[in-house]
């Protein structure tokens, strides 16, 4: 958390400036992984992920749980590995079969009736299930985060904190505000930590820090 004080002090009252209409489309999100370009990816998973498991977990096994967005998180397969089930929702196909691959795993391939072009791949012993499709075919991401999480559950979010002013995104800056404002009328909403992740990439971005922000949101 080193100049996390600092740089949630600056990020106070900054609204999200020229990133308030910026989208990220379909084809803009396909050619990052075409290209490689994925800054997110991290080959030996998230170590917030990792710290704050047992707090997602809270002693419970056999977990259903849902990867959003997932590219090929190598955190799937590890949770699997652990006995729960997963289902990842994630538009390109090539980050699914690259997981597939660099894991080893045999899976089938089916299509998805109900959205067009969508397929489902999935491991031959049932345990992960990605869909392949965007996920705003299925709702928007808020209502659709809400609906799936029963009673009791919880959700861990990151979001990333920077100057909006400074660079127009991807990844977005997301207030604290804006998470409470989206979810605080469903559920508990606490911040775990703050991380300075400030590193040579987001300096060519023009930015002067970098924070990291871990949630968990509970759904009594």
């Amino acid at each position: 958390m080193d100049g996390s004080a600092d740089a949630s002090g600056v990020l106070e009252g900054t609204d999200i400036g020229s990133q308030k209409d910026r989208v990220v489309a379909e084809e803009e999100w396909l050619r990052k992984w075409e290209t490689g370009s994925i800054w997110f990816h991290k080959e030996r998973g998230h170590p917030l992920l990792q710290k704050y498991l047992d707090v997602l977990l809270n002693g419970r096994s056999g977990l259903r749980i849902f990867f959003p967005l997932c590219g090929k998180a190598v955190e799937m397969k590890w949770l699997a590995d652990m006995g729960h089930s997963v289902v990842g929702v994630e538009v390109s196909e090539k980050a699914l079969k690259e997981f597939f691959a660099e894991h080893s795993l045999p899976y089938c391939e089916e299509p998805v009736p109900e959205i067009s072009g969508a397929k489902k791949l999935e491991t031959t012993s049932g345990n992960i299930a990605l869909y392949c499709c965007n996920i705003y075919d299925l709702s928007s991401y808020v209502s659709l985060m809400i609906t799936l999480m029963e009673k009791n559950s919880s959700y861990l979010l990151v979001t990333v904190s920077y100057d909006p002013n400074k660079h127009k995104g991807p990844p977005f800056y997301v207030p604290e505000s804006e998470i409470k404002s989206l979810f605080g009328n469903h559920c508990e909403i606490k911040c775990l930590q703050k991380v300075n992740d400030f590193s040579d990439k987001h300096r060519q971005w023009g930015l002067d820090y970098f924070l990291e922000v871990l949630y968990i949101l509970k759904f009594d």
